[in-house]
Parts: C-alpha cells; sequence; structure tokens
C-alpha cells in the first residue's frame, strides 16, 4: 500500500516557507508577505470580532385578498360529474367576474377526477365519481371581498366550496427596505453594548448576512365567514394588520 503521509507534510511545509507573517490588517485578518515577489494572501478571520443578529419588523396593512374556492360534484358517472361541475364552475367564474375580478386574477389552482368506492362484506363497491375544480382569486378591492364571496356562493349553489381566505401585501419592496434599515441599527445598538460591557471600542462590519425574511399571507377558515353569511346581508371580512420581518447578522472588528 502507498503511503502519502510523508510527501503532503513535506509540501505544506515548503508552502509555509514560502511565506512570512506580515501582521494584520484594519479587520483583523492575517496578511501573509511572499517572498519577494510582492505578493500577499490574506486569511480571513471569521471567528473574531463581534458577532450579532439584527431583527427589523415592519407591521402593515394588507392591499390584496386571497380566496381559494371552487365547486365539488358526485356523480354516477364520470361524464355526468364532469357536465354538472363544468356547468357549476362557468356561474362561479361569471360570478366574480360580474363583480369585478379581472381574468388574469383568477387561476387553476387543481381539478381532479376519482372514483368514490366503499366496502361492503368484503366486496369493493363503486358509488361514483367525483370531480373537483378549484380556483385561486386575487381580490384586488377589499371593501368587496365579502360581496363577491357571498355572490359566488348563490352562483355554485350546494357545490360551492370556499376553501380559505387570506391576505397580503402584493408589493413588499419599500416595506423590507425598512425593515432592513431597523434591523441593521438593532444589530449595531446590540454590538455598540456588547462593545462597551467588554470594554473595547467598536469597529466596522467586516461580514454582512442577510437572514430570513418573512411575509405572511393570513388565512381564515371558512366555516366562521360562511356561518355568518347565513346571519348577516353581505359576509363581514377584516383584514386586519401583518407583520413583515427581515434579520441580519453582522460581524464588527474590534479595534
Amino acid at each position: 500500500m502507498k503511503k502519502y503521509g510523508l510527501p503532503i507534510l513535506l509540501g505544506v511545509a515548503l508552502m509555509a516557507s514560502a511565506f512570512v507573517v506580515g501582521g494584520c490588517d484594519d479587520d483583523g485578518n492575517v496578511i501573509l508577505q511572499g517572498s519577494g515577489d510582492g505578493s500577499v494572501i490574506v486569511w480571513s478571520q471569521q471567528d473574531t470580532g463581534v458577532w450579532v443578529n439584527g431583527l427589523g419588523e415592519i407591521t402593515a396593512e394588507p392591499d390584496l385578498a386571497i380566496l381559494v374556492l371552487g365547486v365539488e360534484i358526485q356523480a354516477s358517472t364520470v361524464e355526468q360529474a364532469q357536465v354538472q361541475a363544468a356547468f357549476d364552475m362557468d356561474a362561479v367564474i361569471q360570478s366574480l367576474k360580474d363583480n369585478g375580478v379581472a381574468d388574469k386574477d383568477i387561476a387553476t389552482r387543481q381539478y381532479s377526477i376519482y372514483p368514490v368506492k366503499y366496502w361492503n362484506d368484503g366486496q369493493e363497491i363503486l358509488v361514483g365519481y367525483r370531480v373537483t375544480n378549484t380556483v385561486t382569486v386575487k381580490v384586488r378591492n377589499l371593501e368587496d371581498t365579502g360581496v363577491i364571496i357571498d355572490n359566488t356562493v348563490k352562483a355554485g349553489g350546494d357545490s360551492i366550496r370556499v376553501n380559505s381566505i387570506g391576505f397580503t401585501i402584493e408589493d413588499t419592496d419599500m416595506y423590507y427596505e425598512e425593515a432592513r434599515e431597523l434591523a441593521m441599527e438593532n444589530a449595531k445598538d446590540k454590538a455598540s453594548q456588547l462593545a462597551a460591557l467588554s470594554d473595547v471600542d467598536l469597529g466596522k462590519p467586516t461580514y454582512i448576512s442577510e437572514g430570513s425574511f418573512y411575509s405572511p399571507v393570513i388565512y381564515y377558515d371558512n366555516d366562521r365567514y360562511l356561518a355568518e353569511a347565513g346571519a348577516t346581508p353581505v359576509t363581514p371580512i377584516s383584514a386586519g394588520e401583518m407583520t413583515i420581518s427581515l434579520t441580519v447578522q453582522v460581524v464588527y472588528g474590534i479595534k
């Protein structure tokens, strides 16, 4: 069996002998000077300095409602189920358009056909077929959300399914810019306190990394809204507020 240990060690020793330590730069990185040819190697010491995490959070009002709804039909044959589902879904789509929802804001989410069976005395009995057609709908005028839900329920009849309603912000760029500023301020405040407690002078950032950010779609269960729809003329919808979060990791040098 070949032995590589000695050649490897000799190679490392020769490489190390070609450079001499020339000191550290302002950020604490070790600088190795080359052997007369003017070359340098900078080794970053990421395990030194003051490491902190910063958090920035912005509270904002949603400007977009997301509805997930559709129809579900069960019939004795596939053709019957398909025809009825298509008829009811056409009525739902037309209702959405009549209430100001644009074509681009209606997207098919799921379409499925599968047999409905049950077991009896060890035998599998085919009952019929179920067709489900679901769409995702964007409602840009939040004040119309309740009316749109009510009219859609009427259009779809007994086959209508309202799976969920959610709220979000369509363009979050400006909110993330503000959250990013707050996160950096939060990180600097933490680092300054740590430096003061450690009796050292805080240097400039040597490493900055943006971590996770969160802009959730707030979903609500459909049962409560459907129950309210029967009790009041218009289903009450409240978007509330949502929180946009962003984190940063910053390493500050020590002077």
